[in-house]
């Protein structure tokens, strides 16, 4: 039977039909299951109290939205319901549906003496095997979700994975579920990280009696901590979402993808189940490389969903940043069709039902076109998939999910394997406001010096869901203009004054990843040689580009490359777990190649809009925006605003004392 947390028994019905089973979730919450009311009282409410008995001695309890609206008419609806102002249940006696213009109690149900309310439940702390494998106090947030608190393990093993079952102890036969981040591939290295896992699809944590890190091929248990039974916890208020699949083989690749199939004849028929955004685009294939899943080189098929449509699209993969004309050739994340190749995949079905995307489409196994890979029956396959958002032009930006580790899939494996779960459907209030408080963007970050005029532009990183696209709510390539040493900031300049940029985007044009002349724009995309030659007429440009006398252009302002990076042993993907900016830009490597900078200098004037923006010539949404003004007394900052430009003084003055003392000072003069 599904767990609802401690049973407080019936409504006790009086009038108006009210009814409902009732349960204390947590220390705040009731859960009514099945909750009927007529709604033809006059002034009715949820009403608790701490009298012996329901009285107009009490307090009014908001509805199941949060409002303190009249009641209207339920039946049999399940609700929940929490009290106001961080009220506990243990210190009321009774909640109550009740009349306030009569002053009469249609149905209520009493809270007994001494009662203990499930809250999170504090356990023992992993034990201390191996692989420096150590934790806090592991507590069991409710009946799915787990917090392990100071988390040390040295990341050495390739196929070890958080792992569950039942018995004394760990062994072979459990279960690998996802990690914090939702991922099924070998665990990385924590060192003193606070994580949350979520167990997957029906699971709680009564269906286990231990939670390890387990290897796999070594069938080593690392560290393990065992779930007591009968814990007085929170149910989870996430519900499942079950959808039914007709292929015979399914793999689950993350907490919110699953890829099906199934061969027939010469051809396969893939479908993706996807808990994306509508606006994102899911991408799988096979890998670049026959040894490891690698994205370069490899061979995807795009889907993604717009409007009433489904789409999925042919790409090959030949570096690390969009589609780009480079010296006449298509390189980059292209459709095949752009780089002389034919699209082989033909879409089937698509829908969006209940948050999930599903689309189902197939191509042959082996195909006449170059930069198709064979889909093979036989072995293992490396495979690559990501997911992330289109930009306006449907262009397939930087991911913000995808594997790091080997994913490798048997396509023609006998006999059939299902091996996927449900998806879950977050309505929990304590899931939601530990993943939005790691959601907060960096930003806005800002450059405002009434005295100085120079600005350094140089390239970097952007940074997960709270650099620039926090920032600035738009996608990125992957690679941002750092201004200053500050990702994508605001600049404020004043009218009639000289302002000099010392660009460091990169000069070679031959490695388009890293090719960023700088321009200045009054378009918020920027990427000028992707338009034609009709789109520019609507764009202006104020500085950092030439035209010849037939119009065409060419970008004044490539400089040397300097950029921040993330270190090769890094995880990316860890890049919101930092609280700040300036935390995350000191755990990244800062590089430069010889050679000078380029230099662009710009007077605004009085036909300068309020508002421009810098840009990268080459790549789209790199850049933001350059408030002009007339005279700055006219701007106005928060304190907070204040105090972070304060912040960024300081932190440029250390920047450039780190240069100094690195010696690295001398090239950049």
């Amino acid at each position: 039977e599904e767990y609802r947390g401690a049973h407080l028994g019936k409504f006790h019905s009086y009038s108006h039909q009210v009814a409902g089973d009732v349960y204390a979730v947590d220390e705040y919450t009731f859960l009514i299951k099945g909750f009927a009311y007529d709604g033809l009282g006059q002034d009715t409410f949820f009403w608790a109290g701490a009298t012996v008995r329901p009285s107009n001695i009490g307090f009014l309890v908001p509805d199941e939205s949060g409002r303190t609206n009249v009641l209207k008419r339920y039946f049999d609806k399940d609700i929940t319901i929490r009290l106001p102002e961080d009220k506990k249940i243990k210190l009321i006696k009774w909640l109550s549906v009740w009349d306030i213009r009569e002053n009469r109690n249609f149905g209520d149900i009493y809270i007994p003496d001494g009662f203990e309310p499930p809250s999170p439940q504090r356990i023992s702390e992993f034990s201390r095997n191996s692989h420096g494998v150590q934790s806090g106090a592991v507590v069991v947030i409710n009946s799915r979700i787990l917090k392990i608190p100071d988390l040390n393990y040295d990341g050495k093993s390739k196929n070890a994975h958080f792992w569950v079952g039942t018995g004394p102890q760990p062994h072979s036969s459990g279960q690998k579920i996802p990690d914090e981040r939702g991922y099924l591939n070998a665990l990385g290295k924590y060192e003193s990280e606070d994580i949350i896992l979520e167990l997957p699809g029906n699971m709680t944590v009564f269906d286990i009696d231990w939670l390890s890190i387990w290897d796999v091929e070594s069938q080593e248990n690392f560290g393990s901590v065992n779930i007591p039974d009968g814990l007085n916890i929170p149910p989870t208020l996430s519900s499942v979402i079950k959808i039914e699949s007709k292929f015979p083989n399914c793999e689950q690749l993350h907490r919110k993808l699953k890829i099906s199939w199934e061969i027939f004849g010469p051809q396969i028929t893939f479908e993706l189940m996807a808990q994306v955004d509508e606006t994102d685009y899911v991408a799988f294939g096979l890998s670049g490389s026959s040894n490891s899943s690698q994205m370069i080189d490899s061979d995807v098929a795009v889907s993604y969903l717009e409007g009433h449509l489904g789409f999925t699209v042919d790409y090959n993969i030949t570096d690390r940043y969009p589609c780009t004309n480079v010296l006449g050739l298509y390189k980059g994340v292209c459709p095949d069709t752009k780089v002389g190749g034919v699209d082989n995949v033909q879409i089937h079905t698509y829908i969006r039902e209940n948050g999930i995307t599903r689309i189902t489409y197939r191509r042959n196994l082996l195909t006449n076109d170059n930069g198709d890979k064979e889909i093979r029956k036989n072995g293992l396959a490396y495979v690559v998939w990501a997911i992330g958002k289109y930009n306006k032009f449907k262009e397939p930006r930087m991911h913000y999910l995808y594997p790091k580790g080997e994913t490798k899939i048997e396509f023609g494996r006998k006999p059939k394997v299902e091996s996927c779960f449900d998806f879950i459907q977050n309505a929990d209030f304590v899931l939601q406001t530990m993943q939005s408080s790691k959601m907060k963007p960096w930003g806005p970050l800002r450059v405002f010096n009434q005295t100085s005029t120079t600005f350094y532009a140089r390239l970097g990183v952007s940074g997960g869901s709270r650099g620039y696209y926090g920032i600035t709510r738009t996608e990125s390539p992957g690679l941002v203009w750092y201004i200053n040493g500050l990702l994508a900031p605001v600049l404020y300049v004043k009218r009639g004054k000289t302002y000099t940029f010392r660009v460091e985007g990169g000069n070679n044009p031959y490695n388009s990843y890293a090719y960023h002349p700088l321009y200045i724009t009054d378009d918020p995309n920027g990427g000028y040689i992707k338009y034609t030659e009709s789109e520019r007429k609507n764009i202006q440009v104020y500085a950092g580009i030439e035209f010849d006398k037939k119009g065409r252009p060419s970008p004044t302002t490539a400089g040397r490359l300097c950029i921040w990076s993330y270190h090769s042993e890094s995880d990316q993907r860890k890049a919101d777990n930092f609280n700040t900016f300036i935390q995350f830009r000191s755990s990244l490597n800062y590089s430069c190649e010889r050679g000078l900078p380029a230099i662009l200098q710009w007077t605004p004037n009085a036909s300068t809009p309020d508002v421009v923006y810098y840009q990268s010539y080459t790549q789209r949404n790199m850049g933001w925006k350059i408030f002009v003004f007339d005279d700055f007394a006219s701007v106005r900052l928060s304190s907070n605003a204040e105090k972070l430009i304060f912040s960024v003084s300081i932190l440029l003055a250390k920047f450039i004392c780190d240069l100094i003392s690195s010696n690295l000072i001398k090239s950049l003069l």
